[in-house]
């Protein structure tokens, strides 16, 4: 290891003792924005890969409850762990860093699935290392008419397109 990487890492660590900056792979979630991006103290914008929520701010079904999902799971305040997928895109078209992230051992991108609050949105055909998992818990959400499979009687399980809910009804 070199003398430069040797002091890279002194300073990281002091620097995360001292609280004034997280590693690459964490950080302390200053806002959610929507569903499926949220903002890091440290100013990284992270867009949850591999799923979608409906639109903020279009109108359509499910699109405040799944921004509130999104709260409940990584609220602001809250320390998260950033997952890479080798297998996809680290950073998407807006310069938002596309990540699995993790909040008390939970995966958040599978957890939104499971509870019906995103779909499965495989960009450009693009299958990640959660894939499978992702696909079965949204059959399950669908088959239970959780979160927007219950909310939004329109919303279709095509993972290979952003999810559409319609016009919103009281969510």
């Amino acid at each position: 290891m070199t003398a430069a990487a040797i002091a890279a890492l002194a300073l990281g660590a002091v620097n995360l003792q001292a609280g004034t900056a997280s590693s690459p792979g964490a950080g302390v979630v200053a806002a959610v924005y929507d569903g499926d991006t949220l903002t890091l103290r440290d100013g990284r914008r992270i867009r949850l890969v591999q799923i979608d929520t409906p639109e903020l701010g279009s109108g359509e079904c499910y699109s405040r409850a799944a921004r509130t999902a999104l709260l409940n799971l990584a609220p602001p305040g809250g320390r998260v762990v950033l997952e890479v997928d080798v297998a996809l895109d680290r950073v998407d078209r807006y310069g938002r860093l596309l990540r699995y992230i993790r909040r008390s051992g939970s995966n958040v991108n599978l957890e939104l699935v499971r509870r019906g609050a995103a779909t499965p949105y495989f960009y450009g055909g693009d299958r990640g290392r959660y894939a499978s998992r992702l696909m079965t818990a949204a059959r399950a959400a669908r088959a239970a008419k959780r979160g927007l499979w219950g909310a939004c009687p329109g919303t279709r399980l095509d993972p290979y397109a952003p999810a559409a809910t319609g016009k919103r009804r009281g969510t």
